[in-house]
Order: C-alpha cells, then sequence, then structure tokens
C-alpha cells in the first residue's frame, strides 16, 4: 500500500530539492536531515529517479545507514555496467573501422571519455550512437553481428535491444540490465512541436572510420542543452544532466560558448535559455553571465518568465501529477501552440505508435490500465482529477515495497 499520493507529492518535493542543493555545492557539509524512514526511502527513489545515487555514494556525508547502503551498491553495479558499456564500445569501434562506418558516441559515453566522470560516477541507461543517414542500414548490420536486433523505430532514433538478457527489476541501476543502443542520423527535438535540429554542429567536417569525438566542447554543450530543453518541454528533467551540464561548463572558454549561436554566431539560442536558467539556479556560477544574458534575450518573453520560477521538481517526474499539456509555454506563436494542443487530443498515427512501442518495451508501464485508455477517456480523467505517473510511482513502489536494499543485491 502506498501512501496517501499528497504525503508522496510532498516527500519527493522534499527530495528532489535537498538533494540538488547538496549535489551542486562545492563541498559536502550539509548537516544530515532529520527524515522518518517514509523520506529516507522517497529519497532513495528520487536519487534513483534522477541518475545521481552513484554521484552522491562518496559525496554525500549523510549518517543514515540505509542510505549510505544504498549508494555504496549503486556505485558498485554502475562501476560494473560502465566495464561491459566500455567493451562494447570498442568491439564498436574495431567492426566500424572494419565497415569504413564514422560514429559519434553521444551524451555519457562522451563525458566519460573525456575524463569528466569516473567509471562507476555516473550511469548509462543505453549508448547513443550518430551516424550518417547513409551508413544506417551497415550501422544496423553490424549491431546485429554484434548480438542485437531492433526493437522499434521512432523519428528521434532507432532503438535496438540485445537478443540475449532479460530486464532486471531493481531500484536505480543493476549491473545485468540489457545494454540497449539507440542509433541516431539527426541531433533534433520537438519544443513542443517545432523541430530544433543541430545535426551539422554535432557531426565531425572530416570523421574517420570507428568511433569519433564531438567536434568541439560547443558542439557538445549545444547537444546536452538541446536534449535536456527536450526533457525540460516534457517534464522530465533529470538532475543527471544538469550536473553534465554544470561539468562541461568549467572547461569551456568564450569561444566555446559562442557555438551555442552557430558556427557564424547568427543562430538563435532560445531554446538554450530555460536550461541555462534551471542549471544557474542550482550551480551557482557554472554559467557566465553574459551566456545567460544572450540566451535570455533570444528567449520568447513568456518562455522566459515562466523559466525564472521554474524548479527541478516541476519539471521532472519529482512532480508527482500529470499535466495535460507540458511543454505548451515552449510555443512559439499561437498557431504552434494550437498545432500542439490539437495533437495533445487528437494524436495521430505517430503518437499512437509511439504509446503502443513504449507499453511494450517499458517495465513500468506493463499492466497499467492509464496508458491504453482511449485518448478522451484519458482527457476527461485529466480535466476531472490528479493523475499520477507512471514512471514516478513504479520507482516509488519499488523503493518502498521491500527493505531498503533488497532489490540491489
Amino acid at each position: 500500500m502506498l501512501p496517501p499520493l499528497k504525503t508522496v507529492k510532498a516527500g519527493l518535493r522534499v527530495a528532489t530539492e535537498t538533494l540538488a542543493r547538496e549535489l551542486a555545492q562545492s563541498r559536502p557539509g550539509n548537516p544530515t536531515p532529520s527524515w522518518n524512514e517514509l523520506q529516507w526511502q522517497l529519497a532513495m527513489a528520487t536519487a534513483a529517479a534522477h541518475g545521481v545515487s552513484p554521484l552522491l555514494s562518496h559525496f554525500s556525508q549523510w549518517q543514515h545507514a540505509g542510505w549510505q547502503a544504498f549508494l555504496t551498491k549503486q556505485r558498485e553495479h554502475v562501476e560494473l555496467r560502465h566495464r561491459r558499456i566500455a567493451s562494447l564500445l570498442q568491439q564498436i569501434d574495431e567492426k566500424a573501422r572494419s565497415a569504413l562506418i564514422a560514429v559519434v558516441p553521444l551524451k555519457g559515453s562522451a563525458l566519460h571519455a573525456m575524463g569528466l566522470y569516473a567509471p562507476g560516477e555516473r550511469p548509462m541507461a543505453d549508448i547513443d550512437l550518430l551516424v550518417r543517414e547513409d551508413d544506417v542500414a551497415p550501422a544496423s548490420a553490424l549491431l546485429c553481428e554484434l548480438g542485437y536486433e531492433e526493437s522499434f523505430t521512432q523519428w528521434k532514433h532507432r532503438v535496438f535491444k540485445p537478443v540475449t538478457g532479460e530486464p532486471c527489476f531493481s531500484l536505480g541501476e543493476h549491473r545485468d540490465t540489457p545494454i540497449n543502443i539507440e542509433l541516431h542520423t539527426h541531433i533534433h527535438e520537438r519544443l513542443p512541436v517545432s523541430t530544433i535540429d543541430i545535426t551539422q554542429r554535432i557531426f565531425p567536417r572530416d570523421p574517420k572510420p570507428g568511433l569519433n569525438a564531438y567536434p568541439s566542447l560547443g558542439a557538445m554543450m549545444s547537444h546536452l542543452l538541446l536534449h535536456a530543453s527536450g526533457n525540460l518541454c516534457n517534464r522530465s528533467a533529470r538532475l543527471l544532466h544538469l550536473n553534465d551540464i554544470s561539468l562541461l561548463a568549467t572547461r569551456m572558454s568564450a569561444e566555446d560558448w559562442n557555438k551555442l549561436w552557430g558556427e557564424q554566431g547568427d543562430e538563435s539560442a532560445w531554446w538554450a535559455f530555460p536550461t541555462l536558467q534551471l542549471v544557474d539556479r542550482y550551480y551557482k556560477h557554472a554559467i557566465p553571465n553574459a551566456v545567460l544574458d544572450r540566451a535570455g534575450r533570444d528567449c520568447p518573453t513568456w518562455l522566459r518568465t515562466v523559466s525564472k520560477h521554474q524548479t527541478l521538481t516541476t519539471l521532472s517526474c519529482s512532480e508527482l501529477w500529470l499535466h495535460a499539456a507540458p511543454g505548451l509555454e515552449w510555443s512559439n506563436s499561437l498557431s504552434e501552440a494550437w498545432r500542439y494542443v490539437r495533437r495533445r487530443i487528437r494524436p495521430d498515427a505517430e503518437m499512437i505508435k509511439e504509446r503502443a512501442d513504449m507499453v511494450r518495451t517499458q517495465a513500468w508501464l506493463q499492466e497499467q490500465r492509464w496508458v491504453t485508455l482511449p485518448q478522451r477517456r484519458r482527457m476527461v480523467m485529466w480535466l476531472t482529477q490528479p493523475i499520477p505517473r507512471m514512471d514516478t510511482l513504479y520507482v516509488v513502489r519499488t523503493a518502498l515495497e521491500s527493505p531498503v536494499l533488497a532489490s540491489q543485491r
């Protein structure tokens, strides 16, 4: 039995904002919170959902036996899983060289490669790879040679899963969780319906066969910001992504930051401001004021105003209730807002397929009646009662239904 959802909602907010402050400060030192056991379990659920448990394992000095044991176990699982990922990337590199395919490992893989994280500090749910459109077929064949099969295709990427291996149902990370691979040909996001595409910034001008790094720190930052902005728009931000951006920012020069505005410096980076603003809220002085000011001038007035008052809780799975129109404030015109609302009321074939793929492949959606209801029923329920997020309830239940670390053993 879950506690009252109002209690869960309040507990998630307390945990999220407290963990964000704990991780973002320059050195540990906050006193151990005087939480009851329910709040500690909600803190574990929050840390797992936001991907920061292993980072906190050597950072948080809070004196609570269950908390410390959970963090230590999470770091061990992530380190063991990292070895599997590193080995798989090496195999991809070797096969891509032989097949003369240029591949760019994205996000977590690249952050590890440049040394921003040590093995065991940053979890990776999957491996993201960028290839040219013409290389999709040989790259797919390469992955199949490594024991993968295509699971489903969405507008952003193709998802490949191992032919063998079953999901591990546990709180947070588990060493034996299958490593999925997402194959991209474009780096783009819908915010909320118009597409921002920065592929040309990300793919190297003179790539070599095998694995290639981002062409610059500015290109990497552009991708991290666009990816995070897509998550903000969908209210699925993660503290881990804010930490990524703050760490990369410490290595960037003014010239690197200028890449946000394209190679010629004449493109708009309006989409970057809400994420930069959120990072600045928690990681003080990570983002240069000049960058914030310039991105803020690009950003539409309404979105800029709303962003200045939003928190990590309200923009992530820590906000327990579903929103009928998440990201509506990102619309750049009334016509775009109407297109978005119309798709929410009457989903097109692409949205229906995406939902079906999610229900089929995501453990936290299995046997959840809400996600299979007709859209009209869903809209009526949205308007008449608060609807909890299925992903949030899944991680909360996992944290509450077992002894603190039973699922981590």
